[in-house]
């Protein structure tokens, strides 16, 4: 069995049931932890419409917070989820504008990692954590059939 992620009539993801349902988990855990809907709507008949204009300002959201934290264990626990949303986001032909988000990020640093040993930690450079992502989202998206 499998279900549908669609924005329109285009099919971005047709996972199996297991990884949609975990999927769909980890949205609502990020929409509360960003405090904006995703428009990654209800599953309905094993179909599941995407409001473009939601998922987008969710996804530059997404991707900006990412940038912002310097802390292993959310980067670790962050990372795959956000790969995955990057994928459906390109597929969806969501413009993200890798140049500000390879700046150095606005604000104070969120969730840095603090070690006695080499003090506090600080976002990756840009063009690395770039890469690195796009990379995980290259993988991921050989592995997503739609």
């Amino acid at each position: 069995m499998s279900q549908y992620f669609d924005m329109g009539e285009e099919t971005l993801w047709n996972p199996s049931n297991g990884a949609s349902r975990l999927f769909q988990r980890q949205v609502a855990l990020f929409e509360s932890e960003l405090g904006l809907p995703s428009g990654i709507g209800p599953m309905v008949n094993d179909e599941c419409q995407i409001d473009p204009g939601a998922f987008e300002t969710f996804v530059n959201t997404l991707l900006a917070e990412h940038r912002r934290t310097s802390h292993a264990i959310m980067l670790a626990l962050s990372e795959g989820f956000t790969a995955t949303v990057l994928v459906l986001a390109e597929r969806a032909g969501i413009a993200i504008d890798w140049a500000q988000l390879g700046t150095t990020p606005d604000g104070p640093p969120q969730d840095v990692q603090v070690s006695a040993l080499t003090g506090m930690s600080t976002p990756a450079e840009g063009g690395a954590w770039a890469t690195g992502l796009h990379e995980k989202a290259r993988e991921l998206s050989r592995r997503m059939p739609r």
